[in-house]
């Protein structure tokens, strides 16, 4: 074994268990949406939000989706105070194209109203939330929509979304925000540059489903050995967690095979055996943030964040990230271990999921 991976393997040995169970429980929320806000600067509007909707002629698209999802009521309800995420008629056709579909109000008539209400319900904030309100921090925050995922569990079980703003422009999630405060008389109104699309599945599923990240499935199963909980550690039970909250960079098959043929060994997923679990659970570790970070929200100078191999070690800087922006565009995207000689780039970015986000990268993230 090469000195490089005894060093992760010593430096893995010092935490794991605990702070994996810490990034969890942050995801979801247990809310009831329909008290009004406690917030003491309530909307000045006069009109609802489906008032305020119904007279824009430029949302009849989105009007077309309230009223296949019988969504109308509560936008019309007095007694909330909302924040709606509202796309346009361009953002609609834009979101429709993206996706193969016609350009076309009747897209939606042809959607099933199960389907359109989980796509309204996720631009629908419990909150009223005006643009000076919209958090600048790193990360972050989450606020809980009407969407339930899995009422199942819970009639009260709400699926967030995150709102933030920055120099480089307002978004939610990763979508550009484009005008603000709308005010209506129980909430107000951002429009945005495209559908927010709600996340349908967990991490693990995305990564599962990806033949490109095939040997980081691999790599998982290792670092698993012996842990089938998120209690005792397990990264594949986390990533599958409903109450996880993570960022994950995802090596490609090509970036696993390079690092597995750098370090002398076949650059085959059955090659994880040969390493120590403990060795592939910090390489693991080094790949997660415990916080849920789109590409937007990252800084633009070269900036270390915690990861979770090292969130418990003070003197050891992380990862460091990057990103350049072309108006509310991100176009470059880097992030650089402690032990690599060059960054990684990031080739598929903010593939949201129920649990967190992924970022597809090139290069495996080494920390010492």
């Amino acid at each position: 074994m090469s000195f490089r991976l005894q060093s992760i393997k010593r430096l893995c040995l010092v935490l794991l268990g605990a702070v994996l169970l810490q990034a969890c429980n942050k995801e979801y929320e247990y809310v009831d949406p329909t008290p009004p806000s406690i917030n003491k600067e309530g909307p000045t509007g006069t009109v609802t939000l489906n008032e305020l909707i119904n007279s824009d002629t430029s949302f009849s698209f989105l009007k077309a989706a309230i009223d296949k999802a019988d969504l109308a009521a509560v936008l019309d309800n007095p007694d909330l105070r909302l924040t709606l995420f509202a796309p346009d008629n361009n953002a609609f056709r834009r979101s429709f194209i993206a996706m193969g579909l016609p350009p076309v109000i009747q897209v939606i008539d042809q959607l099933d109203a199960a389907t359109v209400r989980s796509i309204v319900s996720y631009h629908l904030a419990s909150e009223y939330l005006p643009a000076q309100n919209i958090p600048t921090l790193f990360p972050n925050l989450q606020y809980p929509t009407f969407l339930n995922p899995a009422p199942q569990l819970s009639p009260l079980l709400r699926l967030t979304i995150f709102p933030s703003r920055s120099a480089n422009g307002a978004f939610v999630n990763n979508i550009p925000i484009t005008a603000f405060d709308a005010e209506a008389s129980n909430g107000v109104l951002h429009r945005v540059a495209a559908l927010v699309a709600p996340p349908s599945k967990s991490l693990y599923e995305i990564v599962a489903a990806d033949t490109s990240l095939s040997f980081l499935v691999a790599a998982l199963n290792r670092a698993d050995s012996g842990r089938t909980t998120i209690e005792d550690g397990s990264f594949t039970e986390a990533a599958k967690s409903i109450g996880a909250n993570l960022t994950v960079f995802a090596p490609t098959n090509t970036a696993f095979r390079q690092f597995l043929a750098g370090n002398g060994l076949p650059p085959a997923e059955a090659a994880f055996a040969y390493l120590p679990v403990t060795t592939v659970r910090g390489i693991i570790a080094y790949h997660v943030l415990g916080v849920r970070a789109f590409s937007v929200n990252m800084p633009t100078a070269p900036t270390f964040i915690k990861t979770l191999l090292n969130s418990g070690i003070p003197s050891h800087p992380g990862v460091s990230v990057a990103v350049k922006f072309n108006g509310p565009v991100v176009t470059n995207f880097q992030v650089t271990g402690v032990g690599n000689g060059g960054a990684a780039t990031v080739v598929a970015m903010d593939w949201n999921a129920t649990n967190g986000v992924l970022h597809k990268i090139d290069r495996v993230l080494l920390p010492q």
